[in-house]
């Protein structure tokens, strides 16, 4: 009798045993249990820690509530302003209701990835090239609410979304390198321009100071005489005083040569402070050389023989007496 109840008590204890590590479930800290009775939800959420089911009745289902990080494969658009660019996205979302991501949708994931996808491509076609390059921010934020909205309806909520890179065509990347090194260059044109008007209003400021006190101007160029003869080199430049050039320019005209016999006038009055120029002595006759009279004499000769008469030379202006 007392042997029949221990097999019996075994047997129980067996049975309770297996309907326990058949009933028995651990719910982690990062997740919440969904419980299915025949096929219908149960309403009650399994929330972290120990928790019994009942056994081939029950079925549970473990929801991750963890922020998932989901990047979007690079998508190929063309801008609002006509230029091919290719994109790609980072995307953080997490479930808020284990029992929606299970029962509204069949693959939460696989659902948030094409959406996010198909909003990439919208928001580069109605964004300018300029706007994904600079205002990403702004952008990010549309993409967030297009992507938000119907993933609330499946028990998901957008945490953030974020453009990664934005790649373009090599012939676009030279266009805007050459864009950006003539802005450059125009603005480092307008520096030297307004430095040189600058340069030019305290120059003309400081001529009318000179003006007033010609001794400055004088103090001026011994100053500068100083600092080139300071450098130690062979040749000193002394500059010419204004006034000079312009007294010789007035005094050029009185001193013009004489147009018909190219010498300037004998009779004109030296100006003041200057000598008068000398008068070139005229030039005499160049005599006839050796060589030459006697080819004359030889010429003459020989016309005798032939024609047999006395041939008199005509006499040449540059023969002498």
């Amino acid at each position: 009798m007392i042997q029949d109840l221990l097999v019996a008590a075994a047997s129980a204890a067996a049975v309770v045993a297996v309907y326990a590590g058949a009933a028995a479930r651990v719910v982690k800290q990062y997740e919440r249990g969904v419980v299915f009775r025949f096929g219908r939800l149960r309403d009650e959420i399994r929330s972290p820690g120990f928790t019994m089911i009942v056994p081939v009745i029950d079925r549970l289902h473990k929801v991750n509530m963890q922020i998932v990080t989901m990047p979007v494969p690079a998508q190929e658009g063309i801008t609002r302003d006509n230029v091919t660019v290719r994109v790609d996205a980072v995307v953080y979302f997490k479930v808020v209701d284990a029992a929606d991501a299970l029962v509204r949708v069949e693959d939460y994931k696989f659902a948030v990835s094409q959406m996010a996808q198909t909003s990439l491509r919208s928001i580069i076609g109605k964004s300018d090239l300029d706007d994904l390059l600079s205002n990403r921010e702004k952008l990010n934020q549309g993409l967030e609410l297009m992507l938000d909205s119907p993933a609330m309806g499946w028990g998901v909520a957008i945490d953030r979304v974020e453009i990664k890179d934005v790649s373009l065509p090599e012939t676009m990347k030279r266009s805007m390198a050459r864009q950006a090194e003539a802005d450059r260059e125009r603005r480092a044109r307008v520096i030297n321009a307004d430095a040189e008007l600058q340069a030019s209003k305290k120059l003309a400021e400081a001529a009318h100071h000179l003006e007033d006190a010609p001794a400055a101007l004088q103090l001026r160029l011994l100053q500068t005489v100083m600092a080139v003869a300071a450098e130690k080199n062979s040749t000193l430049v002394l500059p010419i005083p204004v006034e000079l050039l312009r007294f010789l320019e007035r005094a050029a005209p009185a001193a013009a040569p004489d147009q018909e016999s190219g010498h300037p006038p004998v009779n004109q009055e030296p100006l003041p402070g200057l000598m008068a120029p000398p008068v070139p002595p005229p030039v005499p006759p160049e005599a006839p050389s050796e060589a030459y009279l006697a080819g004359r004499a030889d010429a003459v000769e020989a016309i005798e023989d032939l024609t047999g008469a006395s041939v008199e030379p005509a006499p040449r202006e540059d023969d002498g007496a």
